[in-house]
């Protein structure tokens, strides 16, 4: 079995027995996917609390990253191969999917691509070591103007490099540019228009995702970030709470 669900942001209560009661008949071979927006940010008690109280659920977690990830903490994880593609082990059931990676699970093929341009920064980014960062901050909180902090809680990592987007093409090259199920964080632009209108801009991921949706033969492509559970048209789904069997 495979569901799948939208972003967590380090909040895992969804997958208490009492909402997601399939998990009685899953086992450390199925699998929860989440796209985005995992919540992974660092070595806190709490955070290692609920890490292990997801290790704990009887299925397997797999996720992509998205836009509110320590990119920091996740590059110190080693890189390994599973199913095919890159991964990142954060426990032996909690599975980082790396982007642009085609991966074999359950006779499906998937693709995977996270990552996406925080869009709730209309403060800007504050660097730590201004000389003006505490005045700053204080005018923004008075204020209540969104922003973030450089590597406290923002990093230029949640866009994807060029490396990443070569690597994602030649792994569909590999496959004849033909996978059964593709999960990403954000979505191509005229799918992101369809679900938030002009409040989202087009961005370098986007525009990729734009040829992707153009070029390449998919089933079915389900992804996070807006906060809404919608499906658009025949082959997409942004997901937010909802948890959904693909499998």
């Amino acid at each position: 079995m495979i569901f799948i669900t939208g972003d967590c942001h380090g909040d895992y209560r969804r997958f208490s027995t009492d909402i997601f009661p399939e998990q009685r008949e899953m086992t450390k071979d199925d699998f929860v996917i989440i796209c985005g927006d995992f919540g992974f940010w660092d070595e806190s008690g709490e955070q290692k609390y609920w890490r292990k109280w997801l290790s704990g659920k009887p299925f397997t977690t797999l996720w992509v990253d998205g836009n509110h990830e320590n990119y920091d903490l996740l590059n110190t994880c080693r890189v390994e191969q599973w199913k095919g593609g890159r991964v990142q082990f954060i426990a032996p059931d909690i599975i980082h999917l790396m982007r642009g990676q085609v991966y074999e699970i359950e006779g499906l093929r998937f693709f995977t691509f996270g990552g996406a341009r925080s869009h709730d920064i209309s403060g800007g980014i504050l660097e730590p070591d201004d000389p003006e960062f505490k005045r700053k901050k204080k005018k923004l909180d008075r204020g209540w103007e969104p922003y973030r902090i450089n590597h406290l809680s923002w990093w230029k990592e949640e866009m994807p490099d060029e490396s990443e987007f070569d690597e994602g093409s030649r792994n569909l090259d590999q496959c004849g540019w033909s996978v059964d199920i593709i999960v990403s964080h954000c979505c191509a632009t005229s799918v992101q228009q369809l679900v938030c209108g002009d409040q989202c801009e087009s961005d370098d991921l986007t525009e990729y995702f734009e040829m992707i949706k153009d070029r390449c033969e998919f089933g079915k492509w389900l992804f996070g970030h807006y906060h809404k559970n919608q499906n658009v048209g025949k082959k997409f789904t942004v997901l937010y709470e909802q948890i959904v069997r693909i499998v």
